[in-house]
């Protein structure tokens, strides 16, 4: 059923760009820390290269990934077909997160649309792209992208959103270092 891929070819491109919802894992390298899953949309994953990919991130309650990442760089990406033909596909590697201060990120930002909020790009290597049947996933009909989350960062402004992510970004629920306070939106 399942089968490996070496390379993001054009068509599993398009059918991954095409999915309105996937979700992003990591863990620390702790035996006892928190294996953390989060679901992300809002057009904010690109395909870079055959084996790379990147989303964008925006402020949220916690800095799971980013931090991480940081430590350890270990990251999944599960992507569910909710319609057609049943399809789960894993994109793992590692993973970085370029934040606005990065001389990379005036290149990469280009490629997401402006949402209020971002604070960092996931990048990703892929070593391993790979497929499986899907058969236990729910049809859901698409209805529309939550806009909640850049309404609030545009309502708080840049100041309230940099105060926020100082309170709720800078660690981990495990304790390790999230965003500092000179990467923190300008």
């Amino acid at each position: 059923m399942g089968k490996t891929f070496g390379e993001i070819a054009p068509d599993l491109r398009a059918w991954l760009e095409a999915q309105r919802l996937f979700f992003v894992a990591t863990a620390p390298l702790a035996a006892d820390g928190l294996v953390n899953c989060s679901p992300k949309g809002l057009d904010s994953f690109r395909v870079l290269g055959p084996r790379e990919v990147a989303y964008l991130d925006l402020t949220g309650s916690g800095i799971e990934t980013l931090a991480h990442l940081r430590e350890n760089g270990r990251i999944t990406l599960m992507f569910c077909a909710f319609t057609g033909s049943p399809r789960i596909v894993r994109l793992q590697g590692r993973g970085e997160a370029v934040v606005p201060e990065d001389d990379a990120w005036p290149s990469l930002r280009g490629a997401f649309p402006d949402l209020a909020g971002a604070r960092a790009i996931i990048r990703v290597r892929v070593d391993r792209i790979a497929d499986s049947c899907g058969y236990g996933v729910p049809r859901y009909e698409y209805v529309d992208d939550r806009d909640t989350l850049p309404r609030w960062a545009e309502s708080k402004g840049p100041e309230a959103v940099r105060a926020y992510q100082r309170e709720k970004n800078a660690a981990s629920l495990d304790g390790l270092p999230g965003l500092s306070f000179d990467e923190l939106l300008p």
